[in-house]
């Protein structure tokens, strides 16, 4: 006990044990560390820092591309006169809408039959009115150039996922041509040939499909043809593609293709470019008779649509269901939102109703189906139509099937 009360006393003692006693473990413990103290950044990725939202992705006539929060758009009735969904340059208008989300891989194909790829989330994002970025300070895109289609997907390092999957492609001169999606997967910063384009042809239209798919194209002249996708052989990626419809007449052409999954819950929804439009079966649901019915393709296809010069010319083609949304806009900027739902099927030979009202000098420019938000409480609900085209509505629940 006194020789502990020494040590306590006195300084000099403390800090020679302390030194003796580190010594010791120095002598014990001193070799050199094994574990390494590397940095690490994390396994933080910044797409996990970004939102998966629905967006809304536009590409202007003059090539300007955007995208656009999908809850910045409400619904409405058809007949309205819409909202302002773009604040496009001098001359320019929206040609292209889409509906994707952030974090989905992009392939986007040219009319001269190039293709690029990125992500959603790396185009940049702006409001409704806003005119959006070149894109081609985007990707190396040629200047008389313009992106005509995209793909959007999941997942391209997936072997399985690539390899089950195909993009089937349709030109304006009615070629169509199918390659595996292993083919895209693999992207260049200068794009891949795609398709070999003729020099009086554009592609115009690129889907994501699983090889068992039914394909419809529509043409100007109010023609559309149906037929099985397996009908048209994988092709590689330089390939002109084969024949899908013949055209009606030199001014004729391809103005959209769709792919059909359940024939018997799918109907074609089709627009003229003075803003009349409808959908028709494309399988009766109660007998199951072929509204269009399946040919070999590269034939001359079969009505769709009653061609007058109260509607105009044909200028889109969809395969919607009641749990789509249909958003149309014109060249000018318009836009207008509405339930595929409230658009009775009508005849394959009739003209339609009037679905926006279209100025004289101005004509529709784009139609796409984009998903209903069912938290959304702020919608207009008004209807603007004009007398003489009352139609059947029905309720609806609406969801993105696309």
């Amino acid at each position: 006990i006194e020789d502990y009360k020494d040590i306590l006393a006195k300084k000099e003692r403390r800090m020679e044990i302390i030194k003796t006693e580190l010594s010791e473990i120095k002598e014990k413990f001193g070799d050199k560390r094994r574990s390494e103290i590397e940095y690490a950044g994390g396994d933080v990725s910044i797409t996990d820092l970004i939102a998966d939202e629905q967006v809304v992705i536009t590409i202007s006539h003059a090539g300007y591309i955007k995208r656009t929060s999908l809850t910045e758009y409400k619904t409405q009735n058809r007949g309205g006169v819409g909202q302002k969904a773009s604040a496009t340059r001098n001359e320019d208008f929206l040609e292209h809408l889409f509906v994707g989300t952030n974090h989905q891989y992009m392939l986007f194909f040219t009319q001269k039959g190039k293709c690029f790829w990125m992500r959603v989330f790396e185009i940049p994002e702006g409001s409704k009115t806003s005119k959006g970025r070149a894109i081609q300070n985007l990707i190396n895109i040629e200047q008389d150039d313009k992106v005509k289609a995209f793909i959007c997907t999941q997942d391209l390092k997936d072997e399985d996922y690539i390899n089950s999957h195909y993009v089937i492609m349709a030109t304006k001169q009615g070629q169509v041509k199918k390659t595996s999606l292993e083919q895209y997967s693999r992207p260049r910063t200068n794009g891949i040939n795609a398709i070999t384009i003729k020099d009086d042809d554009e592609l115009l239209e690129a889907r994501l499909t699983t090889g068992e798919s039914q394909v419809m194209l529509a043409l100007r002249s109010g023609k559309a043809i149906r037929f099985e996708e397996a009908k048209t052989r994988p092709m590689g990626r330089n390939a002109s593609g084969v024949r899908g419809i013949t055209l009606a007449h030199k001014k004729d052409e391809v103005i959209g293709m769709v792919t059909i999954e359940n024939p018997l819950e799918e109907t074609v929804l089709v627009v003229s470019e003075n803003g009349y439009g409808k959908r028709t079966y494309i399988d009766d649901p109660e007998d199951g008779e072929a509204v269009y019915r399946i040919t070999n393709r590269g034939g001359k296809g079969v009505k769709t649509i009653s061609i007058t010069e109260k509607t105009g010319n044909l200028v889109a083609i969809k395969s919607v269901t009641d749990n789509d949304d249909l958003m149309i806009i014109n060249k000018s900027g318009i836009a207008i939102r509405m339930e595929a739902a409230d658009l009775r099927v009508m005849g394959r030979a009739t003209q339609g109703v009037r679905l926006i009202k279209v100025r004289e000098d101005d004509s529709i420019a784009a139609v796409a189906k984009v998903m209903k938000d069912e938290d959304e409480s702020d919608v207009e609900t008004g209807d603007n139509s004009e007398s003489g085209t009352a139609i059947d509505t029905a309720d609806t629940q609406t969801e993105n099937n696309e």
